[in-house]
């Protein structure tokens, strides 16, 4: 049974955005702010250990990504809503913050960044950019064939496709996951923001180089965080970032993996604390 003050926690507190969604967060500790954008598949939930190492130094946001938890939705979508999600969240903490994102959720602070919203610093694990040929992007036909296993209801299917087509994660390991009924049910929940993180990341993973111009606007401090047990592509990805970037610069953290803001919050906190801190 939670206690009262566990259900006031998790009632968190809410922001209303630029188009009226309202969307859910916990702010802790206190100092410079950092908010922290999740990847696909993920709610707040599955950073509530970072946010607690971080809010040992920071004022930190850990929030509901819309369609997510606690956070509403509209009827349409657009990256751009999601942008404004973060610049409400931005105004609610004083008009300034730094980001931390991972996955795809690193894409959208940079997007966020590139929209001109008030960020301070940004901190980016593996963002999932495909820019060799070589490199295995998603299916070409990703988004329709999620949009239809949706629309015919089939979010564990959906889950189970973007996992291992999209994330290269093995059947088996998808296979296990399955067997616990808690986690795999709330993979299902979130089956339905999926095309939002396809959104996301737009044409960026065709094994094409970054479009400067698209990015050019990102001004701001940036450090991209990749782990030294993920695929080469990922170290591919953030060399391409700071190419383009006129601040940001490339850490490679040994032994961690895509997983590790999950996995290891213990092992990437630190080098998110050292760089926010300058």
């Amino acid at each position: 049974m939670s206690t009262a003050r566990e259900q006031s926690a998790s009632a968190g507190a809410r922001v209303v955005s630029a188009d009226g969604t309202e969307i859910a967060f916990e702010q802790s500790g206190s100092g410079p702010a950092v908010v922290l954008v999740a990847s696909a598949l993920a709610d707040r939930s599955d950073t509530t250990k970072l946010a607690a190492l971080l809010a040992q130094h920071f004022t930190v946001v850990n929030y509901d990504r819309r369609g997510r938890g606690a956070s509403g939705d509209a009827n349409a979508y657009a990256p751009d809503r999601e942008v404004e999600d973060i610049a409400a969240l931005i105004e609610h903490v004083g008009g300034s913050a730094s980001l931390f994102g991972s996955s795809s959720g690193a894409v959208l602070a940079l997007r966020a960044a590139a929209a001109g919203v008030n960020v301070d610093r940004l901190a980016l694990y593996e963002p999932p950019f495909v820019v060799a040929e070589d490199d295995d992007g998603p299916p070409k036909d990703l988004a329709q064939h999620i949009d239809a296993l949706l629309a015919e209801g089939r979010h564990s299917d959906a889950v189970k496709y973007f996992m291992t087509r999209v994330q290269g994660m093995p059947g088996v390991a998808v296979f296990f996951m399955k067997l616990m009924p808690k986690m795999w049910a709330n993979l299902t929940k979130l089956a339905r923001t999926l095309p939002y993180d396809i959104a996301v990341m737009g044409d960026t993973q065709q094994g094409k180089p970054l479009d400067a111009e698209e990015w050019k606007a990102v001004a701001v401090r940036t450090r991209v965080l990749t782990g030294s047990k993920s695929p080469a592509a990922f170290q591919r990805a953030a060399r391409a970032v700071i190419e383009i970037l006129p601040q940001a610069d490339h850490r490679t953290l040994p032994g961690l993996n895509h997983g590790a803001v999950v996995m290891a919050p213990r092992k990437i906190a630190p080098p998110i604390i050292e760089f926010i801190k300058g």
